[in-house]
């Protein structure tokens, strides 16, 4: 029988695969190299992401759907708690757990409470992630595997898989899908062909939009910032050819001491952002793009239950 007739023959595979860790440990830098387009928004920031984004992976055999949650820490705000209630949720509904480590950071108390929290779940498949081995040399990734291999241990569960990974360099990201792969139970597919993720697309903008504003002020309001799409509309009376779609969206931070730290001297760091954020959106939208952003102050938003409802929270 040859290999071809064998792999028809083997069932079709889709489920959840969920990536965890501490914040800024590159889950959404994979999930974007693994689904092979920006699903994710990715800052040096820690607490980047804030929405759990589904990112789809698409092979004959197999559909992966990854869930890249908020990273796991230390809540100081509501929003804080909210998020960490997102991830142990989140933990609960998937078929596989994917928990990454960066190559260049130790293992630390932060990785070690994560870990503790995975050993109690008992029936879904853990795999270690090593991100980031392209900062580290070969005996630093030695020594970072056995530190995985040897947490397990003490914690009384054993690893499915530990792989090394480079999502900026492409290395071992094929090879850590087809690990996932099996792991998932057999099921027809559950989104359609083609679809990259279920994001709402007016989410998927306010997070390019949220983004560029990070850029250039992670130093000074690195969590303060939120944003919403508060329309989208096509151009009336633009010809078939030349479409043109009209964004309307607001910036939130907490403090009106914020604001000019936004906008700029001279409305220049909003007008930079605007720039770059556009692109992003036309080449996800595949259409040009009118953006207009405005800064709005949402008192205290973080803390505030009210103004979190409001913000999509």
């Amino acid at each position: 029988m040859s290999a071809s007739t064998h792999a028809s023959e083997a069932p079709h595979r889709a489920g959840f695969a969920c990536f965890v860790g501490r914040p800024n440990a590159g889950k959404s830098t994979l999930t974007n190299a693994l689904v092979g387009q920006k699903v994710a928004i990715t800052s040096s920031r820690p607490q980047t992401t804030r929405h759990t984004v589904r990112g789809i992976v698409h092979r004959p055999e197999a559909q992966l759907i990854l869930v890249d949650t908020p990273g796991l820490h230390k809540p100081r705000t509501l929003l804080g708690e909210r998020l960490n209630d997102v991830v142990r949720t989140t933990w609960a509904q998937v078929d596989v757990i994917g928990f990454c480590l960066p190559a260049d950071q130790k293992l630390g108390p932060g990785d070690k409470f994560i870990v503790k929290e995975l050993a109690g779940i008992k029936k879904t498949p853990k795999i270690a992630i090593v991100t980031k081995t392209d900062l580290v040399d070969s005996r630093q990734l030695a020594e970072q595997l056995i530190a995985l291999d040897q947490l397990s241990k003490e914690l009384g569960f054993e690893w499915q898989e530990i792989v090394p990974v480079s999502a900026v360099g492409g290395e071992q990201v094929g090879l850590l899908a087809d690990l996932l792969i099996p792991l998932l139970p057999e099921s027809p597919p559950l989104y359609p062909e083609g679809d990259l993720t279920d994001e709402p697309e007016m989410v998927m903008i306010a997070e390019l939009i949220r983004e560029a504003a990070l850029e250039g002020v992670r130093d000074e309001l690195p969590h303060s910032i939120a944003v919403v799409v508060e329309e989208m509309l096509p151009r009336e009376g633009r010809p078939a050819d030349r479409p043109l779609l009209d964004i309307h969206a607001n910036v939130f931070i907490e403090r009106p001491s914020q604001k000019g730290i936004i906008i700029g001297p001279k409305g220049q760091r909003l007008k930079d952002v605007g720039t770059k954020s556009r692109k992003h959106i036309e080449a996800l939208l595949g259409t040009p793009v009118f953006l207009d952003l405005h800064v709005k102050v949402a008192k205290d938003w973080q803390r505030d239950p009210k103004q979190l409802r409001k913000l999509g929270f």
